[in-house]
């Protein structure tokens, strides 16, 4: 008997949302279709890759990340190089030395820093704070007004600081604002809801609404982003069809199968391709699972990830 095609036809969609400017601007979501159906339709928008450096540099970097870079120290010019990785549709700048309990970067430098890395690349930014609540409404307040008109996206806003993120980030200075919930569809909603309660559009907020590297309980995230696509695009619950993006390399390359030395475990082999591997596969089950943007570090997760992409559009 003959295979015959049921497509899935939504009259709901995902937001649009476009981060950057000029001819490498970026745009996530669009699509009325389940991820990777092309058989049921058109995506509107391919799902994007981000390649992330650290306002720390490459001191936390292996060896062999940190051969890709070469010998430069400048931020602008580690920046500059990771702008020009073969897929990288983005750059993340995480300022992990802004954190108190760490460097405790002062605002200024930080601020510094973010401007000499939006001048040295073509492609759009996202900068990703410290974690630390009170640091980053300070940090992202300040950076936002640096970048005014760069259309940068500002990761990320939680339950605790989203009024005043919204207020300077979204408001002031005209930025996009990313939602950060902890793996539940309700508080991915609810926190949807208070941002555009402040006055930020809809059209301007992506969610990130969890993450774990595969293996690492990450059959609640990929629950949680295919139950999230589902309300929206079948039951057209416009709180909460906004695109997913996820920093996957922030948990990927923390868990024991990407650190620990080969020497203590020689039959796990390579680290670094522990690594890359582990940040592949997490990347592309989040994809399959909802996401419509990675956050990765490897330049050849970066690649592998966007021919992927490109090879199931």
């Amino acid at each position: 008997m003959p295979f015959k095609s049921s497509p899935q036809k939504f009259n709901a969609s995902i937001k649009t949302v476009e981060i950057g400017t000029g001819d490498k601007k970026i745009a996530l979501g669009g699509e009325n279709v389940l991820p990777f159906y092309s058989f049921d339709g058109s995506a509107e928008n391919l799902k994007k890759v981000g390649i992330e450096i650290l306002d720390t540099g490459l001191e936390t970097f292996s060896p062999e990340l940190a051969e890709f870079y070469g010998n430069e120290t400048e931020i602008a010019a580690i920046a500059k190089k990771a702008a020009q990785a073969e897929g990288a549709d983005f750059l993340c700048l995480r300022f992990e030395g802004a954190d108190p309990n760490g460097l405790d970067r002062p605002v200024e430098e930080c601020v510094a820093i973010a401007s000499a890395v939006c001048d040295a690349i073509d492609i759009p930014l996202v900068i990703y704070g410290s974690k630390n609540g009170e640091k980053d409404i300070a940090l992202f307040g300040a950076i936002a007004e640096a970048l005014q008109g760069k259309n940068a996206l500002f990761m990320s806003a939680n339950e605790e600081n989203y009024k005043t993120l919204a207020a300077s980030v979204g408001l002031a200075y005209g930025q996009k604002l990313s939602a950060e919930s902890a793996v539940d569809i309700n508080l991915a909603k609810q926190l949807n809801v208070l941002i555009g309660q402040v006055g930020v559009a809809p059209e301007s907020i992506v969610m990130n609404v969890g993450a774990a590297t595969a293996g690492y309980g990450f059959e609640y995230v990929a629950s949680t982003m295919q139950r999230t696509i589902m309300a929206a695009l079948q039951q057209n619950d416009v709180m909460i069809q906004m695109p997913i993006i996820t920093p996957v390399s922030s948990e990927t390359w923390y868990v024991k199968e990407s650190v620990a030395a080969e020497a203590d475990v020689p039959e796990w082999g390579s680290a670094n391709e522990r690594g890359i591997m582990n940040e592949i596969a997490t990347a592309a089950a989040c994809l399959a699972a909802g996401s419509h943007a990675v956050i990765l570090r490897h330049p050849t997760s970066v690649k592998a990830v966007s021919n992927l992409i490109q090879a199931l559009a």
